[in-house]
């Protein structure tokens, strides 16, 4: 999809991944974008920096994100692109981390995709046309070793949109995941780890690779190109990855201590 005269909704806006992605469609001549973001001050800041719309969203109320769609509708008439990018890194392997928070990433990494795609798919498929950009993490093809929670919500979210993909892309929908590893954002790391990422981009480079990835309309969007190799290692031989993995991880703790 080109985005000459196309309508984007970004969700996460108000800074890094989501404001250069703004940037990016901006400048590919999109006709207009609405950025959404749980910072109200964040977003309409941004927002009017960059001469597009904003309003404040909790991505995981979905009625918020009922209104976030009739809004934009309103201003622009229709939806081309939702990408439905916010996030939250967590820390924490499995079981030491609480029930509450196992939920609340489940609704920020899952169930806000689900209530986009709710919202939007109506419309796009009346048109026959209309395209889906889920932000997950390259922890969610592979493993981020300190971050299990945040692992396995990312790990759904993938699967959501192959399933998005599946089920509606006979409708005329394109559906792209967004997954990558280090990437300079207040959420991003700062500093290199063992199987933690192959460089840390800055949001304008992969920003880059986002605007290629839908005009080709591909399914992965991999800014870290790396990545499709170990996942294509992986799918090979799972018990030799899971292997290695484990072994990453003792060195990892061996470091620490």
């Amino acid at each position: 999809m080109e985005l000459v005269d196309k309508v984007a909704v970004i969700t996460g806006g108000s800074g890094g991944i989501g404001a250069a992605m703004a940037r990016a469609f901006l400048a590919e001549g999109a006709r207009g974008v609405m950025l959404a973001d749980l910072d109200a001050a964040a977003v309409k800041a941004i927002s009017s920096q960059l001469g597009c719309e904003g309003m404040a969203c909790d991505v995981t109320d979905e009625r918020q994100i009922q209104e976030l769609v009739a809004a934009t509708e309103s201003k622009f008439g229709q939806i081309d692109l939702f990408c439905s990018n916010a996030g939250k890194g967590h820390d924490g392997v499995l079981t030491d981390v609480e029930d509450n928070e196992w939920h609340a990433q489940w609704n920020l990494h899952v169930m806000s995709h689900m209530y986009a795609a709710r919202a939007v798919l109506p419309g796009m498929i009346e048109r026959g046309e209309g395209y889906l950009l889920n932000t997950a993490s390259a922890a969610g093809l592979l493993a981020a070793l300190s971050a299990g929670v945040y692992s396995v919500t990312k790990a759904a979210s993938v699967k959501l949109a192959e399933f998005l993909a599946i089920t509606h892309g006979d409708a005329g929908i394109h559906v792209s995941v967004l997954c990558p590893q280090g990437v300079n954002t207040a959420m991003g790391p700062k500093s290199l780890g063992d199987g933690q990422t192959d460089g840390i981009l800055e949001p304008e480079e992969l920003a880059k690779v986002v605007v290629e990835t839908i005009r080709m309309e591909r399914f992965y969007v991999l800014p870290h190109p790396e990545v499709e190799e170990y996942v294509r290692r992986k799918g090979d031989n799972i018990d030799r990855w899971l292997h290695g993995m484990r072994r990453l991880r003792k060195k990892s703790i061996a470091l620490i201590s």
